[in-house]
């Protein structure tokens, strides 16, 4: 049965029955032979009830392939994964999203990924752009292309400029690289104030990269949250 579980695809819709429920999550029945597993830190996005109170053993559950193995293990998760997987965005790829926030450097665009990618103001049409809102509006429909993915903080640059009009494509998808400024990092700093790029400077040398960081999250989750 284990080549039953290999062909489960990561996302696909399963549903099973729990066997059992411990402090580590659930033992699922779904059908390949051997039971899968649902851990506690696999909730639904928001769930604040506790995990014995969502999932209880011998009720039937609907859950999604989080991982698979060639050994036939599987992980669940209750969280709906997004239409575009992290690991199937690259560089050059090309999208058409809806524009759910505009700010002076740029507009977010959610095209189905995991969180919204940023379009700069640089990179919204050929020749200078004096507002965003020149260009786009929240609820506007686009088309945008992939010019860099990083891996921590999770943040996609993208562009709506036709390809040819773009300049060299690069990507970052490393955990642990080193950061380069560009053009959208300065759009961050700027959007978040400076006064915070020089807290704890003399204390720990590494403060304005993780600074730069959470400021980047901090607007993220904002988007997300739709405030």
């Amino acid at each position: 049965m284990a080549e039953v579980a290999r062909t489960l695809d990561v996302g696909t819709e399963v549903t099973g029955r729990v066997k059992h429920v411990g402090i580590y999550g659930a033992l699922v029945d779904i059908g390949t032979g051997q039971d899968a597993l649902l851990h506690i830190s696999q909730l639904p996005n928001g769930e604040e009830r506790r995990f014995e109170e969502v999932v209880q053993a011998d009720s039937d559950i609907t859950a999604y392939v989080y991982k698979t193995r060639q050994d036939g293990y599987v992980a669940l998760t209750m969280e709906k994964p997004p239409l575009v997987p992290w690991q199937s965005i690259k560089q050059g790829n090309t999208y058409t999203g809806e524009v759910i926030r505009v700010e002076n450097f740029g507009v977010f665009v959610d095209f189905g990924a995991e969180r919204p990618g940023m379009v700069h103001v640089s990179e919204m049409a050929e020749g200078y752009v004096k507002s965003p809102s020149d260009i786009a509006s929240i609820g506007q429909e686009v088309e945008v292309r992939v010019i860099k993915k990083s891996g921590r903080p999770r943040q996609i640059d993208l562009s709506m400029k036709k390809q040819q009009e773009q300049s060299a494509l690069v990507e970052e998808d490393a955990e642990d690289e080193i950061e380069v400024p560009t053009s959208m990092a300065q759009a961050f700093r700027r959007a978040m104030g400076s006064t915070e790029e020089n807290r704890g400077r003399d204390d720990n040398k590494r403060a304005p990269r993780n600074d730069h960081r959470s400021r980047q999250e901090e607007i993220l989750a904002r988007t997300l949250r739709g405030s």
